[in-house]
C-alpha cells in the first residue's frame, strides 16, 4: 500500500531540522490534521518581505523585532502577546526567582489564551528573546554568584516551574521550539532563518508555519492545537518503544543464527568449549553486542563519538548500514555468503574501547566493561586472551538484518536522538531473562501469551513422541498457549514434524524462528518468570514523582541550605535496579540539588571543556552518590548503559561507574541447611533446630 504523501512531507522537514529529544511525532501530527501546506509560496513570500534586505535587494535572515515578526508572518494578535507593545504587562506569576543564584528567570513575552477556563492553561507559550546571534546552548559567562547555565537550560527551568511547557527561544537568526513538560525530559526543534529564506528551505518554513501559526494555536479544535500535538506525541513514543522492543528481540535471535552459522563453518571449533563450560556466556556476549550497538547508534545520532568524515564513512554503524543496504540491493541472493561487516563492527568496538587518532580524527579511549574485547573472547574467534584474533564468519546478511531491526521501524529510520534514556532501557529489557540451550531435537519458537512476554522454544520431536491424547496438555504446560478447534485435532493426529508444524502454524513465532531449528543448534529459552510475566519497565512519568517523594525528606534533614559536601555524601542504592530507571531519575534530581548548593555556597567547580554545569553535577552524583545491585548481570550492564547515556560527556571514559553498579543478590542468601542450623557456616557441626533429639 502506498504511503500517505503527508508522511513523506513530515519526514522531509524533520530530516532537515533534526530535533533534539522528542517534540513532535508524525502520527500525532496526522491525527491533529497538521499537514504541510503544499501551497506555502504566498506565506513564504510574506515571510521574505518581513526581513531586511541588502544592497541588492536580497533578504537578510535576521529579525530584530519578534512581536512584529509574529504578527506579520504567523498572524498572532498584538494584544495576545503580553510584554509586547500594545499588550498587557507580564504577570508576576511568570517570574521564577532563584535566590541561590541571585537572579530571576522570566520570559520576554507570553502568548495568552483567548478565554482561559476550567482546566485550560492561561498561557499557550512563553518567548525568551536573546541578543542577536546568541548561542542557545553555550554556557553564559557570568560571575560565580549566578547560575552558569546555557539559555536553553535556564529556559527549560522557567517553563517547568511556571508550568507552561511550551516556549520559543529567539536570537534574531534562529527560533527554537522547546517542549519541557514538568517531570519529563525536554525536546527542541531549531528553525534557522538562513535555511528558511531559500527556496529549498520552504518545507522547513512550511513546518514552522504549520506548528506556530495563529490557526494552529487558536482556531482549530482543542485536539488539533499545538499543545495537544506535543502532548500526544509523547504517548505515541511509548508505542514506538513497544514496537522497537519486539524488533530488538528479533535481532537477538538473528544474531544467534549468525553465530550458529559461523560455528558450523568452523566445524564447532568456535563455540564448542564455551558451550560446554557455560552456554549462557554466549547469550550474554550476544546481548552485550546489541547493547554496544544501541550505545553507538545513540551516540552517533547525538554527535558524541566523532563528526570526522573518516569516522562517519568508514567506522560508524550508520555508515556500515548504508554500505550493507547498497550491497543488499546489488547482491540480494548472496548476502549470506558475503563477509566483512562483522570485522568492521569489531574494529569499531575496539576503537571505542582503546581510542585512536589519525589526522583530525581523534577518539578518546572509553575503556569500561561494556566494550572490553577480552570479556567475550568468542566474539573475536579467540579461545584465550592471548590468542590471535580469528574473525568469526558471521554473514553480512545477518548483520544487515540485525541493523535493520535496530534502525528501521515500519520502513523508516529510527531517530535515537528523540528517544529518552529510559525508553532505550525499556527496549533492551525485552531481551533480558533468557537462557541459552542446545536443541535436543528439531525445535520451533512459540508466540508468548502476554503482549510483553517471550517466545518459548519447544522440541517438536519430543512433542511428536508424546501420546496423542497428552500432547495438548504437554504443549500448554511448556508454552502457556491454548489450541482450539481444528488445530487440536491436527495436533493429536500428527505423525511427523511437518504435521506438527501445520497444527501449530498460527502459534509459531516466525519472526524469531523463520524455520525449524536443527538438533544440536543453539536456542533461547525464557526463564519461567520471564515467560509468564514478560518484560516490565517504569516510565519516567512514574520515576519522577516517586524519586522526588523519596529524596524530599532526606534533603530536608540537611537543612534549608545544604552544602555541596552534604549533597555528595548522600548514598542512594537501588537493590533491584533493572535498567536503572530510578537511578537515572535520582541522578537528575540530586544533580539539580548539587548545582543549587554550588551556587548558594559559592563553591562552583571549574568545569571540564566538554561539560556544562548540569552535566557535570549529574556526573558527580553518578560517581559518588548512586549505587545499584541486580541479580541479573546483564541488567547491571543495562543500568550502566542507561547512566552512561544520561551523563555522557564526549571526552570521558566509561569506568566511573564500575565501582557502584554491581551484580549480585541484594537479599541474604542462605541455604536450607544454614537456615535450619541458624548459622552462616555450612560446615558447622551445630545441631539443627529442626532435628529430632528424641
Amino acid at each position: 500500500m502506498p504511503k500517505d504523501p503527508a508522511i513523506f512531507a513530515h519526514q522531509e522537514w524533520l530530516g532537515y531540522v533534526q530535533p533534539v529529544g522528542l517534540v513532535v511525532s508524525i502520527p500525532a501530527m496526522l491525527d491533529a490534521n497538521a499537514r504541510i501546506n503544499q501551497n506555502i509560496a504566498p506565506d513564504h513570500r510574506r515571510f521574505l518581505e518581513s526581513l531586511p534586505t541588502d544592497g541588492e535587494g536580497e533578504p537578510i535572515p535576521e529579525v530584530a523585532d519578534f512581536p512584529h515578526f509574529a504578527q506579520t508572518v504567523l498572524g498572532w494578535s498584538a494584544s495576545d502577546l503580553y510584554g509586547a507593545p500594545g499588550a498587557g504587562p507580564l504577570p508576576e506569576n511568570l517570574e521564577v526567582p532563584l535566590p541561590d543564584y541571585n537572579e530571576t528567570l522570566l520570559p520576554t513575552y507570553a502568548l495568552r489564551e483567548f478565554e482561559p477556563a476550567g482546566k485550560t492553561r492561561e498561557w499557550i507559550l512563553l518567548v525568551k528573546a536573546l541578543p542577536a546571534g546568541a548561542d542557545f546552548d553555550a554556557v553564559e559567562e557570568t560571575d560565580s554568584r549566578h547560575w552558569q547555565a546555557s539559555p536553553q537550560a535556564k529556559f527549560e527551568r522557567l517553563l517547568r516551574q511556571t508550568q507552561v511547557p511550551i516556549g520559543l527561544l529567539f536570537n534574531g537568526r534562529q527560533i527554537r521550539l522547546v517542549y519541557a513538560p514538568e517531570k519529563e525530559l525536554s525536546g527542541s526543534i531549531t528553525f534557522n532563518l538562513a535555511e528558511m529564506v531559500r527556496v529549498a528551505g520552504r518545507p522547513i518554513f512550511a513546518a514552522f508555519h504549520m506548528l506556530l501559526s495563529f490557526e494552529r494555536l487558536y482556531s482549530v479544535g482543542e485536539r488539533e492545537r499545538l499543545p495537544a500535538i506535543l502532548e500526544n506525541s509523547r504517548k505515541y513514543q511509548n508505542v514506538v518503544s513497544t514496537q522497537l522492543a519486539s524488533q530488538v528481540l528479533e535481532a537477538l535471535y538473528e544474531l544467534l543464527r549468525g553465530f550458529q552459522a559461523a560455528d558450523d563453518q568452523a566445524q564447532g571449533a568456535l563455540l564448542r568449549e564455551v558451550l560446554a563450560k557455560d552456554p549462557d556466556h554466549v547469550y550474554r556476549g550476544l546481548l552485550t553486542t546489541l547493547l554496544r550497538m544501541v550505545f553507538v547508534l545513540y551516540a552517533e545520532d547525538r554527535g558524541l563519538l566523532s563528526t570526522d568524515p573518516v569516522f562517519a564513512n568508514y567506522y560508524s554503524i550508520t555508515g556500515l548500514y548504508e554500505r550493507l543496504r547498497i550491497d543488499d540491493g546489488r547482491y540480494p541472493d548472496t548476502m549470506d555468503q558475503r563477509y566483512g561487516a562483522w570485522a568492521q563492527l569489531l574494529t569499531l568496538f575496539r576503537l571505542i574501547y582503546r581510542g585512536g587518532s589519525h589526522a583530525d580524527l581523534k577518539i578518546p579511549a572509553r575503556e569500561g566493561y561494556l566494550f572490553d574485547p577480552d570479556r567475550y573472547l568468542f566474539l573475536e574467534g579467540r579461545l584465550a586472551a592471548n590468542d590471535a584474533v580469528s574473525i568469526p564468519r558471521v554473514p553480512d546478511g545477518v548483520l544487515f538484518r540485525v541493523l535493520s531491526k535496530l534502525m528501521l521501524l515500519d520502513g523508516e529510520r529510527i531517530s535515537y536522538r528523540t528517544l529518552a534514556v529510559e525508553q532505550i532501557g525499556s527496549v533492551y529489557e525485552a531481551i533480558m531473562g533468557f537462557e541459552l540451550h542446545v536443541a535436543s531435537g528439531p525445535s520451533i519458537a512459540i508466540k508468548p501469551v502476554k503482549r510483553h512476554g517471550a517466545p518459548t522454544t519447544i522440541n517438536l520431536e519430543a512433542l511428536l513422541h508424546t501420546a496423542p491424547d497428552k500432547r495438548l496438555k504437554s504443549f500448554a504446560g511448556e508454552t502457556d498457549q491454548k489450541l482450539t478447534g481444528k488445530a487440536v485435532d491436527l495436533l493429536k493426529a500428527a505423525t511427523s514434524v511437518n504435521d506438527l508444524m501445520n497444527a501449530l502454524d498460527k502459534k509459531i513465532a516466525s519472526a524469531v524462528t523463520p524455520g525449524i531449528v536443527a538438533k544440536g543448534a543453539m536456542i533461547f529459552q525464557p526463564s519461567n518468570e520471564r515467560r509468564r510475566s514478560g518484560s516490565h519497565y517504569t516510565p519516567s512519568s512514574l520515576t519522577g514523582p516517586i524519586v522526588q517523594a523519596a529524596l524530599e525528606p532526606v534533603l530536608k534533614q540537611l537543612g534549608d541550605n545544604p552544602t555541596p559536601a552534604q549533597i555528595l555524601n548522600l548514598k542512594v542504592c537501588d537493590p533491584a535496579m533493572g535498567s536503572g530507571a530510578f537511578l537515572v531519575e535520582a541522578c537528575r534530581q540530586l544533580g539539580d540539588a548539587l548545582s543549587r548548593a554550588w551556587s548558594a555556597h559559592n563553591e562552583r567547580p571549574i568545569l571540564p571543556p566538554d561539560e556544562d554545569e548540569e552535566l557535570h553535577a549529574q556526573r558527580q552524583i553518578a560517581q559518588r552518590c548512586l549505587y545499584g545491585v541486580d541479580k541479573n548481570p546483564m541488567a547491571t550492564d543495562l543500568a550502566k548503559l542507561s547512566l552512561w547515556l544520561a551523563t555522557l560527556a564526549k571526552d570521558h571514559p566509561f569506568t566511573f561507574l564500575d565501582h557502584a553498579l554491581r551484580s549480585g543478590d541484594s537479599l541474604v542468601g542462605l541455604s536450607r541447611k544454614q537456615i535450619t542450623a541458624f548459622h552462616w557456616d555450612k560446615t558447622d557441626a551445630q545441631q539443627s533446630f529442626l532435628e529430632d533429639t528424641g
